[in-house]
């Protein structure tokens, strides 16, 4: 009897693909780095609150230094990165001292800086430039500018800890629910895997997050902490759909690739840029400092 030999004689057996979640995430990636973003937030808040201005600081240098390069890779646009990173700046730690004011004129003045920065570079798309470099300044620092501003607050733990609370919460109850039953698409043109199952889980759990949040953290009414999670789930997931439209847009999938299981640092501000200034602004009505 010949010996058999081969493919068909090896007995090889094929090493099966990498398992992956029905979401698409490396889940022990993911929660691994959202530990360690979670801990940097509490150890900075409760230690000094006026530490995370510095996390929020870093926050805004390197989600405009992602997005700046995202716009770079995807569609060609050239923005004056030094101008909104020292503009970034300005706009983040001036709203400690000097509250919105401070706010509203580094911003105006870091438009400015870009206008006449750009045109160094000459003519040929000085107006699509300009306005990416405005929009960079409004989506990343501006937006960066209210949790600051929620920092400063005589209870500014409470209020940043709250809005973090039901952002995380809309995140973890959408994801949970969405992966178990959802079936609806939400918006399947922009985020596929976004559905209307998924939309109720963070409902339900941002409300859940803000009613405990405010009742216990900022000492008012738990019904005002429900409308404010509910306010914050919406802004949320609004958030998450218009980057995911960016992205479409410019046509890459990731703003970077600092954070293993998640993309880039703005694939994690995403939810919670629009979100900073929502809770700013409702918990300054629900919760007067």
């Amino acid at each position: 009897m010949s010996s058999v030999s081969g493919t068909h004689g090896s007995h090889a057996v094929a090493e099966p693909p990498p398992r992956t979640s029905r979401a698409g995430r490396d889940l022990v990636a993911a929660i691994s780095v959202g530990v360690v973003l979670g801990a940097v937030v509490l150890a900075s808040l409760l230690i000094e609150r006026h530490l995370f201005l510095g996390v929020i600081a870093l926050a805004a240098a390197i989600g405009t230094v992602e997005l700046a390069g995202a716009l770079r890779r995807g569609a060609g646009i050239e923005v004056p990165l030094p101008v909104l990173l020292v503009g970034g700046q300005a706009i983040v730690w001036l709203a400690w001292p000097f509250g919105l004011a401070a706010v509203a004129v580094a911003f105006a003045g870091t438009v400015l800086a870009v206008v006449l920065w750009r045109m160094r570079a000459g003519t040929l798309n000085y107006l699509r430039d300009v306005s990416a470099g405005v929009f960079i300044a409004a989506y990343v620092p501006l937006l960066c500018s209210f949790a600051s501003l929620m920092t400063v607050a005589p209870d500014g733990t409470g209020r940043i800890i709250t809005f973090i609370l039901c952002v995380v919460a809309s995140d973890v109850g959408g994801y949970t629910t969405g992966v178990l039953a959802g079936r609806h698409p939400m918006a399947p043109t922009i985020s596929p895997k976004k559905s209307w199952e998924g939309f109720a889980g963070s409902l339900t759990a941002g409300m859940i997050a803000g009613a405990l949040a405010v009742a216990f953290l900022l000492d008012a009414q738990w019904w005002a902490g429900a409308l404010t999670g509910a306010l914050l789930v919406v802004c949320a997931t609004l958030g998450d759909l218009v980057e995911s439209m960016i992205k479409r847009d410019i046509g890459i999938k990731d703003m970077g690739n600092l954070l293993p299981g998640h993309g880039g640092l703005m694939d994690r501000l995403d939810s919670l840029l629009p979100t900073a200034l929502v809770a700013w602004a409702v918990l300054s009505l629900v919760v007067p400092a």
